[in-house]
């Protein structure tokens, strides 16, 4: 991304072993009812759906979705006066060091504080997470709240920190 990274973080979805169960269950499922009711031609359950409905439906939660689940992934990188977040494919942001008033690395309840993981913001706090429960969490100048998810929130706060007070 950037040179002179402070530090750098990848998280990805596939490493949750109960989310991607989930995604590839369903894959599974879609898969089962592509190969009945296309490939052997018995409609499957009482009210089947159309071929046409049963082949989006596969294309949709039987290749799309996995493959989705599989490339997405968060990244976070502290730079010299900035803190990196990309959450691919839906958010780029930049945090400036002159943003931010304070910062804690803390342990937090993702469900119960921000409605679960990904990127969740509630009444001016926003959270950028894809597992556990540890981050560190910026104040900004403005009163807002950023949660940042991390594995390793000592590293986190501290590549921060060094790179706050430098912009100072």
């Amino acid at each position: 991304m950037t040179g002179n990274v402070l530090y750098h973080e990848t998280q990805r979805w596939r490493d949750v072993w109960w989310v991607m169960a989930l995604v590839f269950g369903l894959a599974a499922i879609q898969w089962w009812i592509f190969f009945m009711q296309i490939v052997q031609g018995i409609p499957v359950g009482n009210n089947p759906g159309s071929d046409v409905l049963v082949i989006v439906i596969w294309i949709i939660f039987g290749i799309g979705f996995p493959v989705f689940f599989l490339l997405l992934k968060m990244v976070v990188e502290v730079v010299p006066g900035a803190i990196i977040i990309v959450f691919r494919p839906f958010v780029n942001r930049r945090i400036l060091m002159g943003e931010i008033a304070h910062l804690e690395p803390k342990v937090y309840r993702p469900l119960r504080e921000y409605g679960g993981w990904g990127v969740r913001g509630i009444g001016g706090r926003i959270a950028y997470n894809v597992r556990g429960n540890a981050g560190v969490e910026l104040t900004l100048i403005d009163g807002r709240r950023v949660m940042i998810g991390t594995q390793h929130p000592g590293e986190l706060a501290e590549a921060i920190y060094k790179s706050w007070s430098g912009s100072k």
